[in-house]
Formats: structure tokens, sequence, C-alpha cells
């Protein structure tokens, strides 16, 4: 049984259907803690593996997003596919990705937007469906709401339903130092059956630039999520393979994704064929 998932159930994700129901998404909250691109991977990942999203971006949120990457986000149905796609689409230092075509299509098939206000949205009700729920990133604030049962907004909402129904809620703090107070609440959300998998990016994996530091954390947290990746260069026990073999950030979908569209490597990276990258098989 996958984590978040039902007996019987795995996470092929091709349609998306939860069994004898109709779409089976995964909810996705990001707030307002700096650290957009590790959400923009993270949702990358999840619709590379054909998988639904419900996403929610707070208000706090659209501030850091248009901060970080000058995308003034939307809410409405006209809107939000094209800043999705643009900010999904668009590499760290600004430029299109050579994946963005595909994006854009995954956008309009498989992810539905959220109000962070609408309380009334499917993900605030445990009769709604969903396989579980990742906030990418939880800023202090958020992981105190969650932690506390507060409900303020959507995003808090669907992480107290998410806990309640046993269902899989992974929680990515981007924050440091902690202070006692997000240590305690944390805690709490551990004891309360969540994953909490803080953006601490491993450099075992030959990380070539930024983009690779921030696959390997979305990469994790998919894993913590129980949803299969390549987003980066797995551990297979040897030592100083980092130094001689250093692939660019790696993805589900085969699109290379390092410097001038070239990923270090041979064609199988980001597949999952070659022994050295962990896949779906692994």
């Amino acid at each position: 049984m996958p984590p978040g998932g039902r007996p019987g159930d795995t996470h092929d994700g091709h349609d998306g259907a939860a069994p004898g129901a109709g779409r089976w998404p995964w909810v996705v909250g990001v707030s307002g803690a700096s650290g957009t691109p590790y959400a923009a991977s993270a949702l990358r990942g999840l619709l590379a593996a054909g998988l639904p999203v419900d996403l929610v971006v707070s208000r706090a949120a659209r501030l850091t997003l248009l901060d970080e990457t000058g995308i003034a986000w939307r809410d409405g149905d006209g809107a939000w596919p094209g800043a999705l796609t643009e900010w999904l689409g668009t590499t760290l230092a600004g430029a299109g990705r050579p994946d963005r075509g595909p994006i854009a299509g995954q956008v309009a098939r498989l992810v539905r937007v959220h109000g962070a206000d609408n309380l009334a949205a499917g993900p605030s009700s445990g009769s709604y469906p969903t396989r579980g729920m990742i906030v990418v990133p939880a800023s202090t604030a958020s992981i105190a709401g969650i932690a506390l049962g507060l409900s303020k907004d959507l995003l808090q909402r669907a992480a107290d339903v998410t806990l309640k129904e046993g269902r899989r809620l992974v929680v990515v703090p981007r924050e440091m130092p902690f202070t006692g107070a997000t240590l305690r609440h944390l805690l709490s959300l551990h004891d309360s059956g969540a994953v909490v998998a803080a953006a601490s990016p491993g450099f075992y994996a030959g990380a070539a630039d930024a983009q690779a530091l921030v696959d390997f954390v979305a990469g994790r947290v998919l894993d913590a999520a129980g949803v299969p990746n390549t987003l980066f260069r797995r551990w297979a026990g040897e030592l100083g393979a980092a130094r001689t073999y250093q692939p660019g950030p790696g993805t589900v979908d085969d699109t290379p994704t390092g410097e001038n569209g070239e990923n270090g490597a041979d064609a199988d990276a980001g597949t999952g064929t070659d022994p050295r990258l962990g896949g779906p098989g692994d």
C-alpha cells in the first residue's frame, strides 16, 4: 500500500482516479516561505508522473512568488493556467525550459487551483478523496497553524483534514535557524503522523548547479509522499561516484534541464534506466 493510499492501490497515477470514484489528486499547498523553486520542482514531478494536483497558493505565497520569479499570481480560471505554466516552465535563470510545451499540457489536464480563502473548496472536507497533501515550502506561520489546528485558510484546513483522515501529509519547512516554538510545532506534526521533510539538499548526488540541489530536495519530498521519481541521482553505495559521474538535474519526464539544455550524462539520464539513477522500478 503506498503512503497516503488505500489497500490495493498503487501510485501508477496514469488515470489519476481513485478506485470506484473519480479524480484522486494530491493537494499541494504553497505557503509564503522563501523557496518557490522547491514547489515548482515538486509540482513538475507530480505532473510528469501523471498525478492530478489540487493547488492552493496562500496569500503570502503570492508575494513570495512575485519576489522570487516576477510572476503575479491570480486564482481566476483565466489567469492561473498561464501563470502556472510560466512558473513551472521557466528555469532559475529566467529562461524557458525545453519541456515548457509538455508542462502546459500537463497543467491543463491535471491541475485544479483553489483560492486560499475558499473554505468551501473540495480539500476542506474529509469526504473529498485525495491521496494526501504536500506543503512546500512550509512557512513557520503555516506550520504553527497546522500544528494548532487553526484552519485559518484553505491551506491549513486541507492539511488538518489530511491528518484527521489518516492520509499522508508532508511538510517542507524552509527556515533556519528554528525557534523553540517552531521546533515544538514540528514535533507536534510528527507526533500527529505528518512527515517533516526539511529543505536540506544533499551534495553526494553530484549536483552541477542550483537546479540540481532544488531537484534533490523535491525528489526526496516526493519520496516521502511515496511518489516514484527520478529527479536526482540516488546513492548506490559507491564512494566518490559524484566526482566521476556528475549529471545535471534529471527529470521524471526525460527532459534535460542542465545548462544550455544538456544534462552532462547519457540519453537515459532522468528515465530511471541508468542503474545509477533511481526510478519507479527501484
